[in-house]
């Protein structure tokens, strides 16, 4: 018979790696107030990935539980919507004549983060068929918002002067904000899938893909973000013949 009071391990495992997710997110804010900005990018992108693979982990391991999901919201909206910001505004902001101009687009940015977090919550409990098993997302979901957010900053690492644009940085940032927050469809590659004879491709891509991060890792995530942002017009286009096909069938 089932003790309700006791509860198995594997059921507590993806939340202990979303409150790793957290650690990461608070600690590329603490490496960005003391200037290390490149330490604090590496955060971030460590909390994208533990995002990524606490959902995977709940479904691999049968533990879906409301609280991983509210817990996972929290993580989110800390992670990929202040944190980003904090780093944005310390870099590039902080101590000039655009300071508040800057601290406007973090505003922006996060408020927006956490509208957008809350729609998916919202859509997730009213539908019956969770959005992120969708082919598309509604909007820019948060961990893409989050690096869309940090170009910027990966420009100013790769030698360009960002700070003689600071306005232009504000108003891109303001942009990917509303992005996360527009009913514009993006591709969800989570469950994408290949033929299988294209399987060798796709891991020859992967190692070429690793390779750059870890060598040009500046150049490679600014590629990758100016990818992202052009794959856009092609998922509307996409998901505009996926609703009329549904509606002709």
């Amino acid at each position: 018979m089932r003790n309700p009071n006791r509860i198995k391990l594997r059921h507590i495992a993806p939340n202990v790696v979303t409150v790793f997710a957290i650690c990461a997110g608070l600690t590329s804010v603490r490496m960005s107030l003391e200037g290390h900005l490149e330490t604090g990018l590496y955060f971030v992108l460590l909390a994208v990935f533990l995002d990524a693979a606490d959902g995977k982990l709940a479904r691999f391991l049968d533990s879906a539980s409301l609280f991983g999901a509210e817990l996972d919201t929290l993580a989110d909206f800390f992670n990929f919507g202040i944190a980003p910001g904090v780093l944005l505004y310390n870099t590039l902001y902080i101590g000039t004549e655009h300071a508040n101009i800057g601290w406007l687009a973090t505003l922006v940015l996060a408020v927006c983060c956490a509208l957008r977090l809350a729609r998916f919550n919202l859509s997730t409990k009213s539908s019956g068929a969770p959005q992120k098993k969708a082919a598309f997302f509604v909007g820019v979901p948060a961990p893409a918002l989050a690096c869309l957010a940090l170009m910027p900053i990966f420009i100013h690492l790769h030698g360009w002067q960002t700070e003689e644009i600071p306005l232009l940085c504000a108003a891109y940032t303001i942009g990917v904000g509303f992005l996360a927050v527009s009913t514009v469809p993006t591709f969800s590659i989570k469950h994408a899938s290949i033929k299988r004879s294209q399987l060798p491709l796709a891991i020859i891509i992967s190692i070429v893909l690793v390779t750059c991060l870890m060598v040009y890792p500046w150049p490679t995530l600014i590629a990758a973000n100016l990818t992202y942002l052009a794959s856009m017009p092609f998922s509307y286009r996409s998901e505009q013949k996926h609703s009329k096909s549904l509606a002709d069938v």
